[in-house]
């Protein structure tokens, strides 16, 4: 199996190469291509897992026009075929991986919603009296408990090193400092990202369930395009959110997963210290890492390959 570590595009600008994604700047628009690396504990690790890009684009595809109706988002075409600037040269890199989008304004925030406790969240929970992000839950819950409701936890954007946790004014506090937002315009913006953040969620949580797979948490990006506010990057990915089997769920236990969680419990018990460079995976991993991504795309969108 081959696999695409990063693309060098000759004659396209290149805006940016982040941690999965390397983003091409074509003037109004963007050439967003998802590739095979894989990053834990925020660290781009030296080894890729085939064919994680093109899931990472099928389920952001699937899941943008599933989504069509509760929020308007960036993308024009996953066609290389209908992209023009001369990209059908690049078709054979391309292919399954890439959207051509709309640029936008993004917010500098990670639009975090949770369902159930886990990762950072279950921390914070411990470490802070049963707060997670300035929000009081209930006293006494286990890792991997459903939450009573649905919360929005809000954290920082980084490009380097790891998000932060933070709460719901310090978010608004952002958007002031870093778009230069009137206070009341910040504050409106964030009320709208949260109650699209978790309509986007629920909605998603429910086609997820239905096809025998929990998402417990996700994180999503947004952005303004012509004066609304619109659903960018990627969306509800093993990437982006924690998946589980819904019939193996067990609160207070590891909960099995769809997503790279494999990996993370795999590099935990290499006392690693979370810094770069990442350790390379063995053949072992990177074969399960890429079975567990193959498994959600099919059970989430219901389609047996990743070809159109």
């Amino acid at each position: 199996m081959s696999s695409v570590f990063e693309t060098n595009l000759p004659g396209l600008k290149l805006k940016a190469r982040g941690k999965v994604r390397d983003v091409y700047d074509l003037g109004d628009q963007l050439l967003i291509v998802s590739t095979d690396r894989l990053s834990a504990f925020d660290v781009v690790l030296p080894t890729p897992i085939p064919d994680k890009g093109c899931v990472l684009n099928g389920l952001s595809r699937f899941w943008f026009k599933f989504l069509g109706e509760t929020v308007k988002n960036h993308v024009i075409t996953c066609d290389v075929r209908e992209m023009g600037h001369g990209l059908a040269q690049h078709a054979a890199t391309l292919a399954g991986r890439s959207m051509l989008c709309h640029k936008a304004q993004v917010f500098p925030i990670e639009c975090v919603v949770r369902g159930y406790l886990m990762g950072s969240g279950w921390k914070e929970y411990n470490d802070k009296n049963g707060t997670v992000c300035g929000i009081q839950l209930p006293r006494g819950l286990k890792n991997g408990d459903k939450l009573p409701e649905v919360i929005f936890t809000p954290a920082t954007k980084n490009n380097t090193g790891h998000d932060e946790n933070i709460t719901y004014d310090f978010a608004v506090a952002r958007l002031v400092e870093l778009m230069a937002l009137p206070l009341e315009t910040a504050r409106a913006h964030m009320q709208k990202l949260k109650e699209l953040s978790i309509a986007v969620y629920t909605k998603a949580y429910e086609h997820a369930l239905s096809r025998g797979i929990i998402i417990a948490d996700t994180k999503l990006e947004f952005g303004i395009f012509q004066d609304g506010i619109i659903l960018v990057d990627e969306v509800l990915t093993p990437d982006s959110s924690r998946f589980w089997p819904k019939d193996a769920w067990t609160p207070g236990k590891v909960q099995l997963s769809f997503d790279k969680q494999f990996v993370r419990d795999y590099l935990e018990g290499l006392g690693w210290n979370k810094m770069a460079p990442g350790p390379e995976l063995p053949e072992k991993v990177v074969q399960k890492t890429r079975e567990k991504y193959l498994e959600a795309f099919k059970q989430i969108t219901g389609r047996d390959t990743l070809d159109e």
